[in-house]
């Protein structure tokens, strides 16, 4: 919405996932198959139903368990027969503090009942939001913003992310970035790993406007 219709937006406070410029030359899925090959995990998922069987086959809450824990700061992968990044499937897992068993029992019930196709189903859909924002091509985010990550972030430590922040790209692609937030010791899930901060973060940005 701040990319099209940047009149009906204020501000905007984003997390974990950098504004990723078009680039006109090569496919989204294309370029992420080039850097990281084919078990890079939204290469995985592109193909409807075999990630879904595989999943089947681990049970929902071995495969959430493996998601919502993963902190290894760097690209993800997921190689057919084996857990994350190559772990092995029967390695044990421990909830971090900031999530409780009432609410992962939560997520996996929800899993078990509509599955992972929806979520799964946006991944395949990238070369085609590719192409439907091709008049876009060059734009830049024209609206006030906030920007928050964790420094264990995967998006931080994959598809160049530090480098472009401390670059500059980020700057120039976003002009109106007014606060950029490094969050020490956080990984992908920072919203439930450090929940009253970004609320805060959030709260005390829109105050502004």
């Amino acid at each position: 919405m701040c990319l099209f219709r940047p009149d009906r937006v204020k501000a905007l406070v984003n997390t974990s996932v950098l504004f990723i410029p078009r680039n006109p030359k090569r496919k989204f899925v294309e370029t992420l198959r080039a850097l990281y090959g084919d078990d890079y995990y939204m290469c995985r998922f592109q193909e409807p139903g075999v990630i879904e069987a595989e999943y089947a086959e681990r049970g929902t809450e071995r495969v959430l368990k493996e998601l919502l824990t993963h902190r290894v700061a760097g690209p993800l992968f997921l190689p057919k027969g084996k857990g994350l990044n190559g772990a092995p499937l029967d390695a044990p897992i421990v909830l971090p503090s900031w999530l409780s068993e009432e609410d992962f029992k939560y997520y996996t019930n929800k899993f078990e009942q509509k599955g992972f196709t929806g979520g799964l189903n946006y991944y395949r859909n990238l070369d085609r939001n590719w192409e439907l924002t091709a008049p876009w091509t060059g734009a830049q985010v024209t609206v006030p913003v906030k920007f928050i990550i964790g420094d264990e972030d995967l998006t931080y430590n994959s598809l160049g992310g530090k480098d472009y922040i401390d670059s500059g790209g980020f700057k120039r692609d976003v002009p109106f970035l007014e606060e950029l937030v490094v969050m020490e010791g956080v990984g992908h899930f920072l919203n439930q790993e450090k929940a009253d901060e970004i609320n805060k973060h959030i709260y005390d940005f829109f105050q502004k406007f």
